[in-house]
C-alpha cells in the first residue's frame, strides 16, 4: 500500500497573528475547531483514514497545549509502526535559527524524515479543514512518474487573485505557476477543470498548500536553493520552473477551506450547524479523531435550540440557542440567549466544595439573562449576569485585556472576566 510507505510532516504554522488572540495562549494547530476538536486532527485524521501513520507535526510557539494534546489523543500499540511525533524548532551546530518558514522548517528536520524508510513525504498545513482520502493523490503521484504533486484546488475568478495558480496540461502537468495574479492576466491561466466545476466559473487551479515529493527530492530541492523559506512562494515555483522535476497537479473536487482568519475559522465553524454542511463529521469511514475526555452528557433544562452543535459535558439553562457551536463542559444561565456564536467551552468544573465555601464565586461560563450574537467565546471565560455582547460589520478593530473585535466579530479571550450588566458592541 503507498500509504504505508508514506511519512506526512504537518506544518504548525508560524506566529499565528491573524488569528490572534485564538493564538495567544497556543499554537495554531491547538486552536479548537467544531466544540470538541483542534485544528490539528484534521489533518491527523486524513492521514490516519487514509492509512499513513507516521506523522511529525512541527511547531515553535506556544506548544505545550498542542504537545499535551498529541499526547493524549494519538497513541499507537507496540506493535505498530506508527507514530504522531512533535518536532519543535531547535537550535543546532547547522542552524542557530528558528523555523523561517515552510520550506525552512522542513529543511532543518529533513534529518529526523532520513532515519526512516518511505517512498513519498507528504507536506500537511496545520490550518485547514477538508476530508480527503491521500491514496487518491499518491496513486496519481506515482502513475503520471512525478517527482513533486501539488493537490490543487478549482476556483473561479473572485479567490483566484488570492492563491497561487497553476497552469496545468492535458495530462495533468503542471507547465507554469503564478503567485496571486491580477484580475486583468487571470485569462492565461486557465486550465482544464471537470465539466461541474467548469459550469460554475471555476476554470483556475488553486494550490492546497499540499504537496507530495518522492524520496530524495527534498534533500536535492533544498541543496539547489539554500536560501530558499517557503514551499508555495520558492521550492514549488522553482520546481515547475526546472526542466530538471516533474510536477503533476491533483485536482480535488471535494470541500476544502483554509482557516487562516478570524472571519475564516468563524464562518468554517458555523457552516457545520447548517442542514447538510459541506464538512461531514458524520462519515461512516472519515472520522475526526480527537482526544476522548470521558466525558458525562449534557445537561439540558428547556432551551429551544436551532442549528448547533452540542458537544459533552455541559450545563445549559439558555432560553434559545441558534446557528451556534457550544463546546465541551459549557455552562449558560436562564433567559440566555445566543446567535451565530462559539462557545469553545471549558477545561474543568468548579466544584460544589468551591462554590460552598465561596458563594460569592465567579462561576465559568455564561451569566443569566445575557445575548450574545457574532460572539467568540474563549476557553474558560466568566460572563457575568445581564451582558450583552453583539458583533457586527460597524464595529471597528480593537482590543482590550477582555476582548478584541476582529471583522466585526467578537472574541472573548481565554481565562476573560467580564462582569455583569457589561455591554459590548452596542
Amino acid at each position: 500500500m503507498i500509504a504505508s510507505r508514506t511519512i506526512a510532516v504537518i506544518l504548525g504554522g508560524g506566529v499565528g497573528s491573524r488569528l490572534y488572540p485564538l493564538t495567544r495562549d497556543r499554537s495554531k494547530p491547538a486552536v479548537p475547531i467544531a466544540g470538541k476538536f483542534r485544528l490539528i486532527d484534521i489533518p491527523i485524521s486524513n492521514c490516519l483514514n487514509s492509512g499513513i501513520s507516521r506523522m511529525f507535526v512541527l511547531t515553535q510557539f506556544n506548544s505545550a497545549s498542542l504537545n499535551q494534546h498529541i499526547k493524549n489523543a494519538y497513541r499507537f500499540d507496540n506493535f505498530s509502526k506508527g507514530f504522531v511525533d512533535i518536532l519543535a524548532a531547535e537550535q543546532t551546530t547547522q542552524s542557530m535559527d528558528w523555523f523561517q518558514g515552510t520550506a525552512d522548517a522542513v529543511r532543518q528536520v529533513v534529518v529526523h524524515l532520513d532515519q526512516h524508510d518511505f517512498d513519498n513525504v507528504m507536506i500537511l498545513s496545520g490550518d485547514q479543514l477538508y476530508q480527503m482520502n491521500f491514496n487518491e493523490i499518491l496513486r496519481d503521484h506515482e502513475e503520471k512518474g512525478a517527482d513533486i504533486s501539488v493537490a490543487t484546488i478549482p476556483v473561479g475568478p473572485e479567490d483566484a487573485t488570492g492563491f497561487g495558480i497553476m497552469k496545468v496540461n492535458n495530462e495533468g502537468m503542471i507547465e507554469n505557476f503564478i503567485e496571486k495574479p491580477a484580475i486583468d492576466v487571470l485569462d492565461q491561466w486557465k486550465s482544464e477543470v471537470e465539466d461541474k466545476h467548469s459550469s460554475q466559473g471555476k476554470h483556475y487551479l488553486a494550490s492546497m498548500g499540499i504537496y507530495v515529493f518522492t524520496e530524495g527530492m527534498l534533500t536535492d530541492l533544498f541543496t539547489k536553493n539554500p536560501k530558499a523559506v517557503d514551499f508555495g512562494k520558492e521550492i514549488i515555483p522553482h520546481a515547475v520552473e526546472s526542466s530538471d522535476y516533474k510536477v503533476a497537479s491533483h485536482a480535488f473536487g471535494g470541500y476544502w477551506t483554509d482557516i487562516g482568519t478570524i472571519k475564516s475559522f468563524f464562518d468554517a465553524n458555523l457552516k457545520l450547524t447548517d442542514y447538510l454542511p459541506q464538512f461531514n463529521l458524520y462519515h461512516n469511514e472519515n472520522s475526526i479523531y480527537t482526544n476522548a475526555r470521558m466525558l458525562s452528557p449534557t445537561k439540558v433544562f428547556g432551551t429551544q435550540f436551532s442549528h448547533v452543535l452540542l458537544t459533552e459535558g455541559g450545563i445549559i439553562h439558555a432560553s434559545k440557542i441558534s446557528h451556534s457551536i457550544i463546546g465541551i463542559r459549557s455552562r449558560i444561565g436562564k433567559n440566555t440567549t445566543i446567535e451565530h456564536s462559539i462557545l469553545m467551552g471549558i477545561d474543568y468544573y468548579q466544584t460544589l466544595k468551591e462554590l460552598e465555601e465561596d458563594p460569592d464565586i465567579e462561576l465559568l461560563g455564561i451569566g443569566e439573562n445575557c445575548f450574545l450574537k457574532n460572539v467568540i467565546i474563549d476557553k474558560n471565560v466568566k460572563v457575568g449576569d445581564d451582558c450583552t455582547i453583539v458583533g457586527s460589520d460597524q464595529l471597528e478593530d480593537t482590543e482590550t485585556d477582555e476582548y478584541c473585535v476582529r471583522d466585526g466579530i467578537v472574541i472573548i479571550k481565554k481565562g476573560a472576566s467580564i462582569p455583569a450588566n457589561t455591554k459590548i458592541g452596542i
